[in-house]
């Protein structure tokens, strides 16, 4: 009778200890949100402070209000969501291919040690080359258009995403695979049984590096070749010096690629449950 009322009182100090556990944790994450957001309500006070008190030279880096009024009245006139539209539909086409394909390759090099030899070398020199420098090919190849602006993508994110899973393939520790072997199992097996289920995490990271590298590739063809796009309106902003539509469009950029880490984010957790 007793061993059971003293593990009940340790089930119940447990189940407190827990509880205060989540509470602090939670106020933690209250404070780090208010914190950020304290932040960027100070920065942006600050700006538009130094903007109309003529601290800053407002032609060149412009402030919130004159931003947020330009940006409202380009969404009125609808002139706003081609843009929008094209460039989302660009990133999210090179997102979804970069991580397939770079994933797809990881695959191939860890299955073939004689394909990983005699790829090595070229990953190291495409990962190391400047993709703006190919963007020009990728024009003259695939012509002025999506497929250019796809293609500059994919070649930022689909070497990268293979360097990342591959590497997180050969960290998985070998003794793993030779117990899969040892009782007869193939190759086969030992990927979707051993690989596969311990880079899971590591496969699912890699999404979110795809966000940013995404933006960044479509960004960098739009500057080459786009006659739509956020990537043209800084662009077309710049050779008319209205900064004020280079940085509005920064900032749409950085709302939308903040939508995309955290929707990732969101499905990364919720994969992670399910397993």
């Amino acid at each position: 009778m007793k061993r059971i009322v003293s593990a009940n009182q340790q089930n119940s100090l447990a189940g407190s200890e827990h509880r205060k556990y989540l509470i602090r944790r939670r106020n933690v994450k209250r404070k780090v949100l208010l914190t950020q957001l304290a932040l960027l309500v100070g920065f942006l006070g600050i700006w538009e402070w130094a903007g109309k008190a003529g601290w800053i030279d407002v032609l060149l880096f412009s402030y919130p209000s004159k931003i947020i009024t330009l940006l409202v009245d380009m969404l009125k006139d609808g002139s706003l969501y081609p843009h929008i539209g094209i460039t989302v539909t660009e990133t999210i086409i090179g997102f979804v291919l970069g991580t397939l394909m770079g994933t797809a390759l990881a695959v191939i090099l860890w299955w073939s040690p004689f394909v990983e030899k005699v790829l090595d070398p070229y990953m190291v020199v495409l990962n190391s080359m400047p993709k703006v420098a190919l963007g020009p090919l990728f024009i003259v190849g695939l012509g002025p258009g999506l497929l250019s602006i796809v293609g500059t993508t994919l070649a930022v994110t689909v070497i990268i995403t293979t360097l990342v899973v591959f590497a997180s393939f050969k960290e998985v520790d070998p003794n793993y695979s030779k117990v899969i072997l040892l009782f007869g199992g193939s190759r086969r097996q030992v990927f979707h049984r051993v690989i596969l289920p311990a880079t899971y995490p590591s496969i699912v990271s890699t999404l979110k590096v795809n966000v940013g590298l995404s933006w960044i590739g479509v960004i960098v063809g739009e500057f080459l070749v786009s006659q739509k796009g956020l990537g043209y309106l800084i662009v077309y902003g710049f050779q008319v010096f209205n900064f004020t539509l280079v940085i509005g469009s920064l900032f749409i950029i950085a709302i939308i690629a903040t939508i995309m880490y955290q929707l990732v984010a969101w499905a990364e957790q919720l994969m992670m449950r399910r397993r």
